[in-house]
Order: C-alpha cells, then sequence, then structure tokens
C-alpha cells in the first residue's frame, strides 16, 4: 500500500503539473467579457460587487494582485492566474478521486496489489483527469478571473475529503474529515454557492461506507441529503442574517446603540452557546440539558427559518428540535459532530463580515451598500434580481389582476434609527393562468414572449380576460403543460445543457454567441449527416473552415 499511495501522489502531482502549464500559459492577458472585469475590479480594491457577494474569493484575488508588483496593468493577469492553478489543484483531487474508486472496484484487499493493477489505476486517472483538464467549459473557465474556477477547487476537494474518511470511517478520530468539509462548505458560500450540490454525493458515500445498502436506506439518504442542503441554503445563510436583523432592530431603535450593535451582540452570544453545547456534548450525561442547549445553540444560527411562513418555520424548529433530543439520547458523539460541524460552517461563513466592513467604508464599487444586517439581507437573498416560481406559479402571460402589500422593507436613518420605508409589492396573478413546475415565466414577457413560442412552439388555450384598468376585453393563449415540457426539453436541457455538454466531447462549431440558429454556437461531431441536419451544409469558406474556434472529435 505505501508503494501504491507513493506512485498515486507522484502521479498526482505530475497531472497537476501539466494542468498549470496548461491554464497558466493560456491565461487571458486582461479582464474577459461578463462579470470579470468586475471580479478583478472588487477584488483588487476590495470593493462591493453585484449579489451574493463572493468574498472568499475576492480575498484570494486580492493576494494574487500583490504579485503584479503595484503594475495595474498586470492585475487581472495575476486574478486569472489564481483561476488557473485553482483549477489546476482541481484537476489534482480529481485524479486522486479517480484512483481513489478505481482501486475500490480493482482491489479488494491489500494482497491483490501488484504493478500491473496499480498502473490500471494510475491510467485510469490520468485518462479521467486530463479528459477534464482540456474539456472545453472547464479549460475556459480556468484562465479567466471568474468563481467558477475557485468553486471546482472547493468541490473538488470537498468530495476528495469523504473518501478519505471513507478510508479510514473506521478508524479513531475519523470523523475529522466530516469536520474539514462542513467547514470547507462554509468558506465555499463566500465563492459560489454551486458547491453546496455536492452534498447529496457526500451524503451518499457516508450512507455506502456505514449501512448495508437497501433501496429504503438509499431514498432515505437521498432526502437527508436534501433536508440538510435546504437548511444551508434557506436556513442558516439567510437565517443568521435574520436573526442579527431583529437583534439590531432592538438594540438601536430599542436601547438606542449604534447600529450593527445587536448583530455583534447575537454573535457573542453565539459564540458562547457554541462553547457551552459543544463542551456540555463532550462532558454531560444529561441528555435533556444537552439538548435543550443545542436547541437553543442552533435556534440562534436561523437554521429553522427556511421561509416568510411562520407555520413552516414553527414545523422546521419542531423538527430540528425532536431531532436534537433523540441524538442526545441516542448518541452524544453524533450530538457532537452535529455542532463542531454547524460551528465551522459558521467561521467559512462569517467571512461573509468583510462585506459589512468593507460596504461601511463606502468604497466607489459598493452595490447595495451592504453595511447593515437589513441591507446584507437584502444583498444575500439577491432581492434586486425578483423572485421566480420553481414549483407552481404562472406562466409568462398571465395578466395582473392585483398588488398586494409584501413584507416591511427597513433603512437605516441618519443611523440612528430603523424605518420603514415602504412594502414590498407583490403581484396578483389571474389564478387561471397558474401551472405546475412553470417553465416558460418571466417578468419581462414583452422581451421574452417570442422566444417562448419560438423555442415551445406555443400555441395555447385561449382565455378571455379583462384589463383591470380600462374593462376592456381580450383574449389571451395560455401556454399548454405540454409546450412547458417542449420548452423546458427544448430550450433549457437541449440548448442550455446539452450543447454545452457535447461541446466538451463532441466539437464546437465556433465561439460566437449563439441565437438558436444554425450558423453560430451549435455543437459539432464532425460527421457530416449528422451536423448538416442541424447546422447546414459543409460547404462553406476557407475561413470559416480554418476558424480556430472550429473543433471536432471525430
Amino acid at each position: 500500500m505505501k508503494q501504491f499511495r507513493f506512485i498515486d501522489n507522484i502521479t498526482g502531482w505530475l497531472v497537476f503539473t501539466v494542468a498549470a502549464i496548461t491554464y497558466l500559459m493560456t491565461i487571458e492577458p486582461t479582464a474577459s467579457l461578463w462579470d470579470c472585469g468586475e471580479f478583478i475590479a472588487s477584488a483588487y480594491k476590495l470593493e462591493i460587487g453585484h449579489p451574493p457577494g463572493s468574498q472568499i474569493f475576492m480575498i484570494l484575488a486580492r493576494i494574487f494582485t500583490l504579485f503584479a508588483g503595484g503594475n495595474v496593468e498586470k492585475v487581472a493577469a495575476m486574478v486569472n492566474a489564481m483561476s488557473a492553478l485553482a483549477s489546476a489543484f482541481t484537476i489534482l483531487f480529481l485524479f486522486w478521486t479517480i484512483t481513489h474508486l478505481a482501486r475500490k472496484i480493482l482491489i479488494k484487499n491489500e494482497d491483490q496489489l501488484n504493478i500491473s493493477r496499480i498502473m490500471a489505476i494510475m491510467a485510469a486517472g490520468i485518462v479521467g483527469s486530463l479528459a477534464y483538464t482540456f474539456s472545453d467549459s472547464f479549460w475556459f473557465s480556468a484562465v479567466e478571473g471568474e468563481v467558477y474556477a475557485t468553486s471546482s477547487f472547493f468541490t473538488a476537494i470537498v468530495f476528495w475529503a469523504i473518501l478519505k474518511w471513507e478510508d479510514n470511517a473506521d478508524k479513531e478520530h475519523a470523523d475529522k474529515w466530516i469536520i474539514l468539509i462542513a467547514y470547507l462548505m462554509g468558506l465555499s458560500i463566500g465563492v459560489h454557492l454551486l458547491n453546496l450540490l455536492a452534498l447529496p454525493a457526500i451524503v451518499l458515500v457516508y450512507y455506502f461506507r456505514k449501512f448495508t445498502f437497501s433501496w429504503k436506506g438509499f431514498i432515505m439518504s437521498i432526502a437527508v441529503s436534501c433536508a440538510i442542503l435546504a437548511l444551508l441554503i434557506w436556513g442558516i445563510i439567510p437565517g443568521l442574517i435574520k436573526i442579527s436583523s431583529r437583534f439590531d432592530l432592538f438594540f438601536v431603535n430599542t436601547l438606542k446603540l449604534p447600529h450593527n450593535s445587536g448583530m455583534v451582540v447575537h454573535f457573542i452570544i453565539l459564540i458562547v452557546l457554541f462553547i457551552i453545547a459543544i463542551r456540555m456534548s463532550l462532558n454531560s450525561e444529561n441528555k435533556i440539558r444537552n439538548a435543550a442547549i443545542a436547541t437553543a445553540t442552533l435556534f440562534l444560527t436561523g437554521i429553522w427559518v427556511v421561509s416568510d411562513s411562520f407555520f413552516i418555520n414553527i414545523l422546521v424548529l419542531i423538527a430540528v428540535t425532536s431531532f436534537l433530543f433523540y441524538v442526545s439520547g441516542k448518541n452524544r458523539v453524533v450530538l457532537n459532530t452535529i455542532l463542531t460541524s454547524v460551528m465551522v460552517i459558521l467561521i467559512g461563513y462569517s467571512s461573509t463580515a468583510i462585506i459589512v466592513i468593507r460596504a461601511s467604508a463606502n468604497p466607489p464599487l459598493n452595490e447595495n451598500n451592504p453595511s447593515n444586517p437589513f441591507s446584507l439581507l437584502y444583498y444575500l437573498n439577491r432581492e434586486q434580481y425578483g423572485d421566480r416560481p420553481l414549483f407552481y406559479g404562472p406562466y409568462y402571460n398571465a395578466p395582473v389582476l392585483d398588488y398586494a402589500d409584501g413584507k416591511p422593507v427597513y433603512a437605516l436613518e441618519d443611523k440612528k434609527k430603523y424605518i420603514i420605508t415602504h412594502r414590498e409589492l407583490e403581484k396578483v396573478y389571474d389564478d387561471r393562468f397558474f401551472t405546475l413546475f412553470p417553465r416558460m415565466w418571466s417578468d419581462q414577457s414583452n422581451d421574452h414572449a417570442e422566444v417562448y413560442k419560438a423555442w415551445g412552439g406555443t400555441r395555447g388555450i385561449p382565455l378571455q380576460v379583462i384589463d383591470q384598468s380600462s374593462g376592456e376585453k381580450s383574449i389571451i393563449r395560455k401556454p399548454r403543460f405540454s409546450e412547458n415540457l417542449k420548452f423546458m426539453f427544448s430550450y433549457q436541457f437541449g440548448y442550455m445543457y446539452f450543447r454545452y455538454f457535447m461541446w466538451n466531447f463532441s466539437g464546437r462549431q465556433n465561439d460566437t454567441q449563439g441565437t438558436g440558429g444554425a450558423v453560430n454556437g451549435n455543437w459539432i461531431t464532425g460527421i457530416k449527416f449528422l451536423d448538416e441536419p442541424r447546422t447546414g451544409t459543409y460547404d462553406f469558406p476557407e475561413d470559416i473552415r480554418k476558424d480556430p474556434s472550429r473543433n471536432k472529435y471525430y
């Protein structure tokens, strides 16, 4: 096994070197299109970019800009170099992940280890990791100053960490890998929430290592992973700030203390409670007391504030409390691991304080000015982008019947007290236009209607509506559910996923922005009879044929 680990480590670092050299030689010399310029500028001067912020990325990128030596012309290249190295480390951990899984498949015990099997495992790792190294999408993100390269690194390292736990699960202190994963998850929130989607895979590794497979257990593990994901995304991430905002409202408006004082007190109380709860889970055998202090601690994390509905929040709180009392009675080690994991997630997530600190300094780029808990919550929830129905809601052409008062919006007046400036307006749509799983929805229906018609082939069902202001009657064609699904499969799955997938493993027509036509941005194979029905004739000018962005694998 020592020989295997030595070869595995050396080969992994060689693959890392290949990836790092490739990416560093091909980095963008300056800022790319879209968000890259904003990310580079916000990192260089520690400014506040667009919601929900990427403070860990910003700090790491700021460190790399120091290598520009004060030459502002090299700042963008340094940030791009950070993405290149983060991507190379992603390839390193991907290699080790593949070799770990290949070893599990080929070798049941150490006696089966021989040089031919080791070489086969290394070959699998090299082929898999280098295939990803040179894939179109990953290479593209690896050479520009965007968050996706760093996010990919966090995804790769947390999955590698759960495999390290799986290797040592029966040993003492194996749960240190679980704690490491939780901390990295907390940090990754400050890069991109995409990393949290590794949680279901991590839970499945835990399930397969600890339990005998059954379909019931498998489905339950999927449900548990989804619950953990929901409690993080809709619970802790916004909930912590919601609790802080209530503390700050009381401390500023009632006690007349400076703004953010309530948030500071909230965090101090939370730190003290975590220390007490974790120590009690180690030393105290009083199950009720352990569960009670754990419940109080998690209550202040906001893990239960998953919705604007008081009823739903109470149900979640009851479920969390019941679970803590159950675990406290069954296994204090599990309770300790849960509390420690939540604590280190919050330690990683505490990087959000950078946003408040820098916003308070009022830098030139200061989007939404998130300098207090209420504006920070608005910022983290990305409320400037509006809301969208995911599971049930109206179609894009649903008529608005009325407006209802929504939740109050707080603002800081003269830095002395919080006032309600207004209430958010919520549109009340004609419920005849509601559907399950609305894919064709837009708050800018005039701009998007033609696109929905083109991709969904919508003819719809005619419904008579009455204009609320003029009283005039008109006919609006409500899309059929089959047309809704057609749009999902043709555009969302086909054009926005499968097309990108095929760029990586089949070929790319060119690098010109596509709009759904046959000329630009499509995937190709290089096989004439497969390509011509979608992209037109192969008889095109020499300059198009030799376009460097045109590539095919067959």
